[in-house]
């Protein structure tokens, strides 16, 4: 049995739009960070890091699902009406925690800063840590802009995400 029109239309209109591309983003740059962390040995503050990551990572997948599959309506408390405002905290506090993730990912790549020469032969985490922050600016970036379109959107009076 295909697809109704109505479901199959709006998949389309939410990849399509800005913000399905900015969570496409959002997920990918997250699973990125935890990744590339979680992949390799870690310690002390990175746990702070991997737990911002992987929770915001999670609930933009969560987001993503729901608004792609237009079931926010089931969504108690949050969802209905409230699902732009919902969507618009959940970027404001992603970016806000994502600042204080990109000052643990530099401070970390700079202790390592000393095992990037190609003399030094025992395992370095400087390239994983630098990748890490690369991953957590972008994806910092990412969540600030997802949440000054929504802020305008919401500010427009508009109450859909899409």
């Amino acid at each position: 049995m295909p697809p109704q029109p109505e479901v199959s239309t709006h998949f389309r209109d939410f990849l399509k739009s800005f913000l399905g591309i900015i969570r496409i983003l959002q997920i990918l740059f997250g699973a990125g960070l935890w990744v590339t962390i979680a992949a390799n040995k870690y310690e002390g503050s990175i746990h702070f890091v991997l737990f911002v990551a992987v929770l915001f990572w999670l609930l933009t997948l969560a987001a993503f699902f729901i608004t792609l599959l237009d079931k926010k309506d089931l969504v108690p408390i949050l969802g209905g009406d409230r699902w732009l405002l919902s969507n618009l905290l959940h970027d404001i506090a992603a970016a806000v925690l994502y600042l204080p993730v990109i000052g643990v990912m530099i401070y970390k790549t700079e202790r390592y800063a000393y095992c990037n020469l190609e003399q030094y032969k025992h395992n370095c985490l400087y390239k994983v840590y630098l990748a890490a922050t690369v991953f957590a600016c972008l994806g910092a970036v990412v969540y600030l802009v997802s949440a000054v379109y929504m802020g305008c959107r919401k500010c427009r009076g508009e109450q859909t995400v899409v």
